[in-house]
């Protein structure tokens, strides 16, 4: 409130100042109301080379937002950069992350060393000074077309850096913007993030292992040389402090509903390497029914997968404890039986809730409620089950599971389709929209690998026949459509193939 009443007192006074400006008179009223104003901006911190702006008083905190990263390559700007992305477009933030070496290499058709990084190569910092500005240029587009957080993936390393492009966000486009400053001084981290650059790095891709390294390091010098820490006490801008990636977490003059939800998510982010594995449970008697929800128990295949499952994880090297999560449903837990590691049933990653339709198979769904289903069918991702769920109810519950996931390694998820369609559209980054319809088979590991900000995904079927519970979106999805046009994609089950398909010989005789 004091700081409120001290800006309104400034802003006050700067109006006095501008009258006897214009009135080009001298008196002991105007020195004095020069002399306050000047006391006061001091106090507010608003002073630094002149007056502060009345654009960027009215800048509130809907704005679009700017996230501009700082520090030396190498202390993991673009894995933080990538991380934070998908968790705010996770949360309904459009962000985009605007990579300043990706428009640095549209300049260079092939980069040749470290000398484009010297302070003294004019021409290279003429290159890399243009793709900073075409790539916070296409940044502030994205903020213009309606989006909600851009991301400048930068260096950003000179105080004069950070201030011509927190002013040209602030006062030119009235934008909020955020500084985001990585420091890491822990060697085996540093370490680490170096073989990843050495690894995966466009720039490096024709160069020896020996000739990379030897490069890198003096790239590394150069900026070193030019590297300028944020002062609190020199810069007038909010900034969050990310030490070794994540170990511990400042801040300062950090406002805003977005802000602080970043700050929130910054402090409890830990980048280590991880791997995932993610697999439904075995094929339940409502899969071989065509029925959807509800609490059955595995069919015999399923009871065959779940020890195929225990087969696999358990004959693996034993280099790292393993750890299980399960959802509440007796399939789930049923599969996970025979792992010989620890379990956890989650609530949260019970499977969609169906309301009145738990237990129907489509084809009575679409007798009992047409309208129902083909809404559903016209917007599966937002579509609400009467009395039940939709994937946007999913997401919500599933937040602090995924929070809590990003930080664990060798943790099997034994779950259900729709939620496991969202956890993996969340760590593949896939579009919201796509999430419904991605295919996630059953009897099936799923293995995420991370590399960098990126997961690489193995997928090993293993050898139990199982039901295809997989639907793609019909293309006719009208409230009028025919029961044929609705039911088209609907994958076969036991209640619409030939009996004898299912039937062994000694049934079939009977």
């Amino acid at each position: 409130m004091r700081r409120r009443v001290e800006a309104d007192r400034c802003y006050w006074l700067l109006a006095q100042y501008q009258l006897f400006v214009n009135s080009g008179v001298v008196t002991s009223n105007n020195v004095a109301c020069i002399f306050l104003l000047r006391k006061h901006l001091e106090r507010a911190s608003c002073w630094k080379s002149g007056f502060p702006t009345m654009r960027s008083r009215r800048i509130n905190q809907f704005a679009p937002l700017l996230i501009a990263l700082v520090g030396l390559p190498a202390r993991g700007k673009s894995q933080l950069a990538h991380r934070l992305a998908r968790h705010l477009n996770w949360n309904g933030e459009s962000t985009k992350v605007f990579d300043c070496s990706e428009y640095r290499r549209r300049h260079m058709a092939l980069y040749g060393s470290h000398d484009i990084f010297r302070a003294d190569n004019q021409q290279g910092s003429a290159i890399r000074r243009q793709s900073a500005r075409e790539a916070v240029q296409d940044a502030m587009l994205w903020l213009k077309d309606g989006n909600s957080v851009a991301i400048f993936d930068g260096t950003n390393i000179t105080r004069e850096q950070r201030r011509e492009l927190s002013d040209y966000c602030l006062n030119d486009m009235g934008f909020r913007i955020l500084f985001i400053e990585c420091v890491c001084e822990d060697q085996e981290l540093l370490e680490r993030n170096i073989i990843e650059i050495l690894h995966y790095s466009a720039d490096y891709k024709n160069m020896s292992e020996e000739e990379a390294v030897d490069d890198l390091r003096k790239k590394l010098e150069h900026y070193m040389r030019q590297y300028e820490p944020i002062d609190a006490g020199l810069e007038t801008i909010s900034f969050v402090r990310v030490e070794n990636m994540g170990e511990t977490v400042t801040a300062h003059k950090v406002a805003g509903q977005k802000e602080s939800g970043i700050l929130g998510y910054l402090s409890g982010m830990r980048c280590l390497p991880q791997t995932l594995y993610f697999t439904r449970h075995g094929e339940s008697e409502y899969n071989v029914l065509g029925r959807i929800g509800g609490d059955a128990a595995l069919s015999p295949r399923g009871q065959l997968y779940a020890r195929a499952l225990a087969d696999h994880f358990n004959s693996l090297p034993a280099r790292e404890p393993y750890t299980v999560w399960t959802s509440e449903l007796r399939r789930t837990k049923q599969t996970a039986a025979d792992i010989r590691a620890p379990k956890r049933a989650v609530r949260a990653l019970n499977e969609l809730d169906a309301g009145i339709c738990e237990g129907l198979t489509y084809e009575e769904m679409q007798e009992r409620f047409p309208q129902e289903f083909a809404w559903r069918d016209q917007d599966k991702l937002h579509y609400r089950y009467p009395w039940g769920e939709s994937y946007i109810d999913i997401m919500t519950r599933l937040r602090p599971v995924l929070s809590a996931l990003e930080d664990e390694h060798n943790v099997i998820v034994v779950g259900h389709q729709a939620v496991l369609r969202c956890m993996l559209g969340y760590f593949l980054d896939a579009k919201l929209d796509e999430l419904p319809y991605m295919n996630v088979p059953l009897h099936t590991i799923v293995k995420l690998t991370s590399y960098g900000y990126k997961y690489k995904v193995e997928m090993t079927k293993l050898p139990v026949e199982c039901v295809d519970t997989h639907r793609k979106q019909p293309k006719n999805c009208s409230i009028n459509r025919t029961s044929a046009d609705a039911l088209t994609t609907v994958p076969s089950h036991y209640d619409t193939l030939p009996s004898n398909l299912w039937q062994n010989s000694a049934e079939a005789q009977l």
